[in-house]
């Protein structure tokens, strides 16, 4: 396999050409390879790039003198920002480009993070930003792998500071491209959903016996960018089969927490066909940031206090029942096999008796609606224990093991 590397570089080559050029000279210093896309609308670059402004813009649906006649700013981008998305994933499919890097302020991060989010997970994505990070980036623009770069001092001009900025990242995405490694798809992949190791633990049991019986598997931190990255790759149809045994990130977007991983939670593997077996792990749970208050709504109520970053307040009885009638409804349109475990002990670690989550109230009211509120295409098996226990697990193979004698899982 060589080791030449393309990355696919891209910005405004009107207003940040020189930037660009930087970041392009230290790639090919590098031993790299550069293919540039320009995004500009207004101006024209200083010598010709690899895709036009003119590419970009018909891809987007008009020419580019039709987004200039918008007159607006931001509807203009938005164009520019659909016709790069197509034509990034046209590029890759071609394998024109084996990484990504793009450079802007909000608005070239706006019309980058759409270019992100288009590529497979896997293909190195960098974005060099005024606003790496930033709280004005919704959680749900972020591609699962991306990684951003602050263009510090870089609002205008070269000078020594975003040098160094730039160069990092020039780097990183020719390094990360070198270093990258295809999946191995010579097993095929379970795809799990947990949250650590001390609130959900079945997968300590169930992922050693998954493995005996020839899969993968991949158990995903759903704080957010992990339920993205799951998502992502049952879009792609990665999965022969999906446990999606941990649900927080669900009810943190149904209460409008900023640790969620967007509005398509436990729809993706439903859309693709692909067989699942869900149980409400950490359902109970609504997540803040560490560094916020909590909201008066969630004031007297019992909370867990995980770390620095993160902490967790309980569910109300009310608030539960509610969630399992968005959960029918996301299970309901599923094109493949669902089958829902319902842990009647508890559904994670700090529900149990003494701890600080613990809500048998809660609990029965969920269990009760869950009961009543899952459609027909959805069979219930109750566990007689926590979703921690061995019987969880057993159950859950237990259903497993069934789908792949009837070939409802593919094994190659």
């Amino acid at each position: 396999m060589t080791m030449t590397k393309t990355i696919l570089s891209i910005g405004t080559y009107d207003t940040k050409n020189a930037e660009l050029e930087f970041i392009q000279s230290c790639i090919e210093e590098q031993g790299g390879k550069i293919v540039t896309m320009d995004v500009s609308v207004l101006g024209d670059p200083e010598k010709p790039t690899d895709v036009s402004k003119h590419d970009v813009a018909e891809a987007g649906g008009m020419s580019i003198a039709e987004v200039i006649a918008l007159g607006d700013e931001n509807k203009a981008f938005q164009v520019m920002a659909r016709g790069a998305a197509r034509l990034v994933v046209e590029a890759w499919q071609a394998g024109r480009f084996d990484g990504m890097i793009a450079l802007g302020g909000t608005m070239g991060t706006d019309l980058a993070l759409d270019c992100a989010q288009a590529l497979p997970l896997g293909v190195p994505k960098f974005i060099v930003s005024t606003v790496s990070f930033s709280p004005l980036i919704a959680p749900d623009r972020l591609a699962p792998d991306i990684q951003m770069i602050l263009w510090a001092g870089g609002l205008y001009g070269l000078n020594s500071i975003c040098k160094s900025s730039l160069a990092q990242a020039a780097g990183a995405v020719l390094g990360a491209a070198k270093a990258a490694q295809p999946p191995d798809t010579s097993r095929p992949l379970v795809g799990m959903t947990s949250l650590g190791s001390s609130c959900l633990k079945y997968m300590k049991i169930l992922k050693p016996a998954l493995e005996d019986r020839g899969f993968e598997v991949a158990v995903f931190h759903s704080t957010g960018m992990g339920g993205m990255a799951f998502e992502s790759l049952a879009r792609q149809g990665a999965f022969c089969c999906v446990m999606d045994f941990c649900l927080q990130e669900f009810g943190n977007m149904l209460a409008g927490s900023l640790v969620s991983s967007g509005n398509d939670r436990l729809i993706n593997a439903g859309k693709r066909g692909i067989p699942q077996i869900v149980a409400p792990g950490a359902l109970d749970l609504v997540d803040f940031a560490g560094w916020q208050q909590l909201p008066e709504a969630y004031a007297d109520r019992p909370y867990h206090e995980h770390n620095r970053l993160i902490k967790s307040s309980v569910f109300t009885p009310d608030e539960r029942r509610r969630w399992v009638h968005e959960l029918a409804n996301r299970l309901q349109s599923a094109q493949g096999e669902v089958h829902f475990l319902l842990p009647l002990e508890g559904i994670e670690e700090w529900d149990r008796e003494g701890q600080e989550a613990h809500d048998p109230e809660g609990l029965q009211a969920f269990i009760d609606e869950a009961r009543t509120v899952l459609p027909r295409n959805v069979p219930v098996t109750e566990v007689e224990g926590h979703i921690n226990d061995q019987s969880f697990a057993d159950a859950a193979l237990a259903i497993f093991d069934d789908w792949v004698r009837q070939g409802v899982i593919k094994t190659a």
